[in-house]
């Protein structure tokens, strides 16, 4: 990392801000924490523990450091989350569309998020609240969001998992995954990505309903209409980057 690139000449938040950065691309011991940033291994340690103190930083169920909730916060906050202004409308299009509960969930550690979402308003649902915190091991979305990863932090990712590494392989060549009762019984979802400015997959748009009534091939009902969302807001995304 090119450390000049950051510097603002005060030398405590250029190095905060390279621990911040490094912790973009997703969690990191500190090892890698200190590969990434060029910083020694105490300065490293130490900032990211103080960032860790005022909720910048957080830690995963592997002890791995993570980007905290207060950036969600601050961004909230500030109306600079463009993504998350943009999802309301896009999931209630969507779930217009299909007639299907639409939601957005991002990673976080080794758990997903669900930090927007659009109801079914009546019948039989799958309802996720905004805020609800599901596995990365098993679902559409989960796999939206594992099947873009380095190499090794996808195998890593495939421990315990209810799909296997072919599974990713596919959903990476349609750019879609689709899940028949593997997350809860009866229920079954499609999700595609939202991608970042560097193109880097930052959430995975999804609808969900009972097998039933979405088959169990659903995503030849719904893969276009959830592609189609995720693109948009992939536009959102870029266009707040640029």
């Amino acid at each position: 990392m090119d450390n000049s690139s950051v510097s603002s000449g005060v030398g405590v938040l250029d190095k905060a801000a390279l621990v911040l950065a490094a912790l973009e691309a997703g969690p990191a011991t500190l090892a890698q924490l200190v590969a990434a940033t060029g910083l020694a291994r105490p300065t490293a340690h130490r900032l990211a523990v103080a960032l860790e103190h005022h909720r910048l930083v957080a830690r995963d169920m592997q002890g791995r450091f993570v980007l905290g909730p207060r950036l969600g916060e601050l961004a909230a906050a500030a109306g600079e989350d463009r993504l998350l202004a943009a999802a309301g409308p896009a999931l209630n299009a969507l779930r217009d569309h299909t007639g299907e509960s639409a939601q957005l969930f991002r990673r976080q550690g080794d758990s997903r998020v669900c930090v927007a979402a659009a109801e079914r308003p009546v019948g039989l649902r799958d309802s996720i609240p905004v805020g609800s915190t599901l596995s990365m091991l098993a679902g559409s979305a989960a796999q939206v969001l594992l099947a873009w990863e380095e190499p090794d932090r996808l195998h890593r990712g495939l421990r315990g998992a209810r799909f296997t590494a072919t599974t990713l392989s596919g959903v990476r060549r349609r750019g879609w995954a689709q899940s028949i009762g593997e997350r809860e019984a009866g229920v079954a979802s499609v999700s595609a990505p939202v991608r970042g400015p560097s193109g880097r997959v930052v959430a995975a748009v999804s609808i969900s309903g009972p097998i039933q009534r979405l088959t169990r091939q659903p995503g030849r009902l719904h893969a276009a209409a959830v592609v189609s969302t995720a693109n948009r807001l992939t536009d959102v995304v870029k266009r707040a980057g640029t």
